[in-house]
């Protein structure tokens, strides 16, 4: 008993919906959001971050403090998560402020 830890990413619920969540914090919000992307790329990132908005920035700014711990650690499995979320972060955001971000995605190609 008395025994917890923190789910990986690849653990955490599809369905989960921010909105819905009485508890909301920024730590969760991120690793949704690395779990996202992983899963349904800078799209599917992009539809959560848009129900985030408000928590955005410290969001962005979190993903970027986790990646430079992890790499001080040297966790590369993690850092390159948190890697991959700040990297593609301008797009995220730019598709989550884009109404027009599924319609973007068909001219992309396949």
């Amino acid at each position: 008993g008395g025994r917890v830890r923190l789910l990986r990413p690849e653990e955490l619920p599809e369905d989960w919906d921010p909105w819905k969540d009485r508890r909301l914090t920024v730590w969760e919000i991120v690793h949704h959001l690395v779990r996202a992307l992983d899963t349904d790329g800078e799209m599917g990132a992009a539809r959560l971050l848009r129900k985030v908005r408000a928590k955005k920035e410290e969001a962005r700014l979190l993903a970027h403090r986790l990646y430079a711990v992890c790499e001080r650690q040297q966790r590369a499995t993690e850092a390159l998560a948190y890697n991959t979320l700040v990297g593609s972060w301008t797009e995220i955001a730019f598709l989550a402020r884009e109404d027009r971000g599924e319609e973007r995605a068909l001219f992309d190609g396949p």
